[in-house]
């Protein structure tokens, strides 16, 4: 393999690592907003209790 074929592959492997921190993060503050609007409606349970 030639030093273009290197590079392109080099490349690709930093962009996927970034789109995969990217999606991690994502996930992480999807996952923490889902937690938080889940405690507010627990909490809003006790207090409506019909």
């Amino acid at each position: 393999m030639d030093e273009k074929t290197y590079k392109t592959i080099g490349s690709t492997g930093a962009s996927s690592l970034v789109i995969g921190i990217c999606v991690l993060a994502g996930g992480i503050a999807a996952g923490i907003l889902l937690i938080i609007n889940g405690a507010r409606l627990l909490g809003s349970r006790s207090n409506h209790i019909i």
